[in-house]
């Protein structure tokens, strides 16, 4: 049963108990108040601007804490600063020391045949799967599905490129370090 059907079979309510209660009445005084909350003669009393409340910093306090922030912030940049100069440096050294480990590497096999197969092998790929593109390109049957079928056709090279190239630089010609 709903409170609805419920409060329908009780009494029904008497036109005084339908109204609203009256709001409550301010009681009005005959003597008005003549204290004052504050002494206007003390030394505490300031007065202050019209726009004080808009002004972005109103006490002393404030201002002494963001100068205070402010000279946080300006030592935390100069720390951050500091490390990323020396990361950035550290970066520099290693990537150069690797180009010159690698300069080195194709230099000292510049003779071994498998370098040699796979740089020819890399190039003329390249330019064979370009010019290729650019003739696609230009008959306009270029589309996403023959981009990704010789997607797939380079990479089973490159695969294949790797285990043959493991397995004669293995057996037949070690590369030098």
């Amino acid at each position: 049963m709903s409170y609805a059907a419920a409060a329908a079979k009780g009494p029904k309510q008497t036109a005084e108990e339908k109204r609203a209660p009256a709001p409550p009445q301010v009681e009005p005084s005959d003597s008005p108040s003549t204290s004052s909350l504050i002494d206007v003669d003390s030394d505490s009393v300031r007065t202050v601007p019209s726009d004080f409340s808009e002004q972005p910093i109103q006490t002393s306090t404030q201002f002494e804490r963001i100068e205070h922030e402010a000279e946080a912030a300006e030592a935390r940049a100069e720390e951050a600063a500091k490390k990323a100069k020396a990361a950035a440096s550290k970066a520099a050294k290693d990537a150069k020391a690797k180009a010159n480990k690698a300069a080195g590497r194709f230099e000292a096999n510049s003779d071994n045949p498998v370098f040699i197969g796979n740089a020819v092998a890399v190039v003329a790929l390249s330019a064979g799967l370009g010019f290729g593109a650019y003739r696609k390109y230009a008959a306009g049957e270029l589309s996403w599905k023959v981009v990704g079928a010789w997607t797939g056709i380079v990479g089973l090279f490159a695969l294949g490129d790797y285990y043959l190239s493991s397995y004669l630089f293995k057996n037949k010609y070690p590369p030098k370090k």
